[in-house]
């Protein structure tokens, strides 16, 4: 009989040492956000320079839309975005939801191409393959990244891309 009369108050004294214990813990820091990004630009190609690489007398695109493309090891799309140039003609392809399930084979210099799509100036909306924008630019990495607080931002590169006027006056001949 005295043990049921102190079994409620031994109960009460091991929840207040249980509740002591995690209340004089440090509270978890927040998790770090780790984000994958695609930036490039993309440029009306001039007729001077069509079937070349070149985009000197280049004009930027805005509004253009370019596809990020992720294939997995197995050669499947693991991920796709598609967004739309800026004013300057440059994209910023945040990847959200983006996976690596191979921490090698799926890395985004790997499974990760940016492509054309489409062009919003009718008179400069042929897709070119300058850069390899006709059939998957590679990214690059060129050690940029976004760092703040409980995030970051690792940055890769693609193009510059073109798109070429469907109609360029023909060259005079020398």
């Amino acid at each position: 009989m005295a043990l049921t009369q102190f079994l409620p108050i031994i109960l009460l004294l091991s929840l207040a040492a249980v509740h002591s214990t995690t209340a004089n813990e440090p509270p978890k820091p927040a998790e770090k956000v780790l984000d994958v990004v695609v930036e490039g630009v993309v440029h009306c190609q001039s007729c001077g320079n069509y079937g070349t690489w070149a985009l000197s007398k280049s004009k930027p695109i805005e509004g253009a839309t370019i596809s990020v493309i992720c294939k997995d090891h197995r050669n499947r799309v693991s991920f796709y975005k598609a967004c739309k140039t800026a004013k300057n003609g440059y994209f910023y392809a945040q990847l959200k939801g983006f996976v690596m399930s191979h921490s090698f084979l799926d890395h985004p210099l790997h499974a990760c191409k940016v492509k054309l799509v489409s062009s919003p100036i009718t008179t400069c909306n042929l897709l070119t393959n300058v850069n390899y924008g006709l059939y998957g630019a590679p990214l690059r990495y060129e050690d940029k990244k976004i760092v703040g607080t409980n995030y970051e931002a690792i940055v890769y590169a693609a193009g510059p891309l073109a798109f070429r006027p469907a109609t360029c006056a023909p060259k005079a001949r020398p």
